[in-house]
């Protein structure tokens, strides 16, 4: 009787769930539709930003990998159109951002397919997002690091110009594979602020030209200037520290209060009145200063110096130059304007001097040169003032090795003034970070002496062999065409390789719109 009561019992109760699941499956299936319709979906989508806290300090800026072994993020799914899967049921996400912490609603279109047939359960439209401005130009960028990290593997490029070869490189087909991509999509947007001299405007006769011919150059450029700052990869702020220091610095006030206030005042102007520099905090925009005082002033605005790109002569590391975000540019002194009567020099074998230098006597490391060797030895030849009627160009044409002490800062024309004359540099400083390094091998064409070895200086230029140094002189001759200045520019030049360091440094940094 139990059992059967049980049974009974149990029987009844499958019963009565059979019918409430057939009252719950049409109630269901009445519900669903509204519910999908008019509901929202909720969801969390996309890689880290590579500019998030960029504003907290310099270290949270993304770190660029060697251009030798570009190393790009996988490619953000925001930045593929959303397409439907091939399932009954799918949603289209019609807008997304990045995974900031924050949640995103999206309305999403629901399709039923069956046989062959879809049918839409939304009125709605089936489009594919539009990528914005930033999204375009962000996925360039990521085609153009997946051509640069393939080109190790691939066949080198015919060129019509040049092509890089040699030891003078650390991997010459991935940095021609960069600049080729540089050339075919890389813009500048030039901010039109400001008046000369100030801005717009930089010295093209002195130490410091370097300044007024990038600042000519790009004024002037066509083919890598836009005038449409929405498809820019990089901005340009030109202001010349030059400039600066001439008429708004009072002269021996040790104030250095309206420098700064005038690149503050500058860089809160285009802030305010365009969106790009609050957009990346500064990290796409870029500066440029041959001028001792270039990296204090770039300090002048936080995250000018913390964010953004410096392209510095006055490249020291103990100075707040950091070689994975700035660019370190060469010091060339054009007395004229051009390099009329600059380029040029003896074979090796006409070249009787060992070494040669003559300069005044600044900074710590040339007073240990001067004690040394000045006056000391025929083949050393170390002068603080040249003997009266001697050329201070034959005197390096005549030389095998140039010495090049850094002065109060690191840099020095001296460099470029050897390489033009195929006078192999010889290297003295410390924190120096030598122009395109993270392109060149400087290794493998000049010669890099600590100042503890000044005393041993004969003795390490000695024991470099005929044959070493015949390749050394051959490698000058062949780098020097990235020193050149030429009016206007011309591929391979010294504008071009600054340009080259800045669009690595810029392919470096992902902006992503929040």
């Amino acid at each position: 009787m139990g059992d059967k009561d049980a049974d009974g019992k149990y029987s009844r109760n499958m019963s009565a769930c059979s019918s409430t699941m057939s009252y719950s499956t049409k109630l269901f299936l009445f519900m669903v539709p509204l519910v999908l319709v008019s509901g929202f979906v909720f969801v969390n989508i996309g890689p880290t930003s590579f500019l998030t806290s960029l504003s907290t300090s310099p270290h949270d800026l993304p770190s660029p990998p060697s251009l030798m072994a570009p190393a790009p993020s996988p490619l953000p799914s925001e930045m593929i159109p959303p397409s439907l899967p091939a399932s009954s049921i799918s949603t289209k996400v019609e807008s997304i951002q990045g995974n900031d912490n924050r949640t995103i609603r999206l309305n999403p279109i629901i399709t039923t397919t069956s046989n062959n047939v879809t049918s839409t359960a939304s009125s709605e439209p089936k489009k594919r997002r539009v990528l914005s401005n930033l999204e375009k130009i962000e996925f360039e960028l990521q085609k153009a690091r997946a051509s640069i990290k393939a080109a190790s593997m691939d066949d080198p490029v015919d060129d019509p110009d040049y092509v890089p070869l040699g030891p003078m490189y650390w991997n010459a087909k991935v940095f021609h594979r960069s600049y080729l991509e540089m050339e075919k999509q890389f813009k500048i947007y030039v901010y039109k602020e400001g008046e000369p001299p100030l801005f717009h405007d930089g010295p093209c006769k002195s130490i410091y030209s370097m300044e007024g011919s990038f600042i000519y150059e790009m004024e002037t450029n066509t083919r890598f200037r836009t005038n449409k700052p929405d498809k820019a990869h990089a901005f340009y702020l030109p202001f010349s520290v030059v400039k600066m220091v001439r008429f708004v610095y009072e002269r021996n006030s040790r104030d250095f209060g309206p420098i700064r206030n005038t690149v503050r005042d500058y860089i809160n102007l285009v802030g305010d009145k365009y969106p790009y520099w609050n957009r990346s905090i500064g990290a796409d925009h870029f500066i440029l200063s041959c001028h001792d005082w270039g990296p204090e002033a770039s300090f002048s605005h936080p995250h000018l110096g913390h964010n953004s790109i410096r392209a510095l002569c006055n490249a020291n590391t103990s100075e707040r130059f950091k070689p994975r975000k700035d660019v370190s540019i060469p010091e060339i002194n054009l007395r004229t304007g051009s390099l009329t009567g600059l380029v040029g020099g003896r074979s090796p074998s006409s070249r009787p001097i060992l070494a040669f230098f003559a300069g005044g006597v600044h900074g710590p490391v040339r007073p240990v040169l001067l004690e040394h060797w000045e006056n000391k030895d025929n083949d050393i030849r170390v002068h603080k003032y040249l003997p009266r009627g001697t050329s201070y160009s034959d005197m390096m044409r005549n030389s095998k090795f140039c010495i090049c002490p850094s002065g109060y800062e690191v840099a020095s024309p001296r460099i470029v003034e050897a390489l033009y004359s195929g006078c192999v540099p010889v290297l003295i400083n410390s924190g120096y970070v030598p122009p395109f390094s993270d392109v060149l091998n400087w290794k493998s064409f000049s010669v890099v002496v600590s100042v503890e070895d000044i005393p041993n200086l004969k003795t390490i230029l000695t024991a470099i062999s005929p044959r070493q140094y015949l390749r050394m002189y051959r490698r000058v001759l062949k780098v020097r065409r990235h020193f050149e200045v030429n009016s206007p520019a011309k591929r391979f030049d010294v504008f071009h390789m600054i340009l080259h360091s800045i669009w690595v440094r810029r392919l470096n940094v992902r902006i992503r719109e929040v």
